[in-house]
């Protein structure tokens, strides 16, 4: 073998050599591209009527969504809605309490998963979803809050979702707040006679 032919040869061993380290590099690249993380968030929707009159009655609608913004999935997915007031607020959704047997007939049910005498606390899971997949979002909707105002009052509603791979939780990124006055009757004629 000449001098020109082995330079030759030692010139494509070595370009083979670095074509494969350069496909190892690309494959490590990419498998750090690929690395599953799970990203949640959750956040509420909602639309308000407000009376500011003593016992008129004042409601909202509101919607709670778990949306999945990473590239792993969420398997059995459940919220927790915490309601904390000075006054009454009557909460009320579609979803169903443990062992009904309408639970498995209905699409897009929610099942009750604590005990229905907690007024504080509406803990619930989808009958029909496992898993929330990448780029998926998952929705309580249209769920109501009414209450009867006889004076001051406040209230706050927090949410949080929780699954296999969220065993400590995610806060929500909003909160529902509710916070007014209502002057009582004696008030009222007062401030129409100083006019």
């Amino acid at each position: 073998m000449s001098d020109h032919q082995e330079i030759q040869q030692k010139l494509i061993d070595w370009q083979e050599e670095q074509s494969s380290y350069l496909d190892q590099i690309k494959g490590l690249i990419q498998d750090l591209g690929v690395t599953e993380h799970l990203k949640i968030i959750c956040y509420f929707t909602s639309s308000f009527q407000l009376a500011h009159q003593e016992d008129r009655e004042n409601y909202g609608i509101g919607s709670f969504h778990v949306q999945n913004v990473g590239n792993k999935a969420l398997t059995n997915p459940h919220i927790g809605l915490k309601i904390t007031a000075n006054i009454d607020f009557q909460f009320s959704g579609k979803y169903l309490y443990q062992n009904s047997k309408q639970a498995r007939m209905l699409s897009n049910a929610w099942e009750r998963i604590n005990e229905p005498s907690d007024k504080n606390e509406i803990w619930l899971r989808p009958t029909q979803q496992q898993t929330i997949e990448p780029g998926e979002t998952l929705t309580f909707s249209n769920f109501q809050i009414k209450w009867i105002p006889t004076g001051k009052y406040s209230g706050t509603i927090q949410g949080f979702t929780y699954g296999n791979e969220l065993p400590d939780g995610v806060n929500a990124l909003n909160q529902i707040n509710l916070n007014g006055s209502v002057a009582d009757r004696q008030q009222e004629g007062d401030l129409h006679e100083k006019k």
